[in-house]
């Protein structure tokens, strides 16, 4: 507590104003009265297991429903994969349809296209039709031509 000198010599505290001052109790606000422990109380027994009393006759009625709960959850389970499946292979078979329509007979599981030179399919087919002797003095052939020869040449294979 502080106290403060006052002029005449008296030591007065700080709250000394407020010590004069009548205070009044809110009747909203009272003290609650003590909590008492009735007499018939007792504390828990050594074992509780008397107290846990489960009615086994209910159990095959939850049994029974538990095992329905479980093939209805299995067999929904079963129809959301399937449309997953399908769904995916749907979408498998129109990305093979789009890559058909740009390159015709692609196959993006199979090995890949190799592109065959004119050139040495010309040779080929030249040395096949006339032998090694002609093929360097030949003049060169028109589109139609070589359509023919290579027709030609698939033709004396399958034979």
């Amino acid at each position: 507590m502080v106290e403060i000198m006052s002029t005449t010599g008296q030591s007065q505290t700080q709250y000394a104003a407020a010590a004069h001052a009548p205070l009044m109790k809110s009747p909203s606000i009272r003290v609650p009265p003590p909590v008492e422990m009735p007499p018939d109380i007792h504390p828990l027994p050594d074992s509780v297991t008397p107290y846990f009393v489960y009615p086994f006759t209910i159990e095959p009625h939850v049994l029974t429903l538990e095992e329905s709960r479980r093939s209805t959850l299995s067999a929904h389970a079963a129809r959301r994969e399937a449309y997953l499946k399908s769904r995916e292979d749907d979408k498998e078979r129109r990305k093979r349809e789009a890559l058909r329509r740009i390159a015709p007979g692609f196959e993006p599981r199979s090995t890949p296209l190799v592109p065959v030179k004119r050139d040495s399919m010309h040779a080929s087919l030249a040395s096949f039709d006339a032998g090694p002797s002609q093929s360097a003095h030949e003049h060169p052939k028109s589109v139609m031509e070589d359509l023919v020869d290579q027709l030609a040449a698939l033709d004396s294979k399958s034979l």
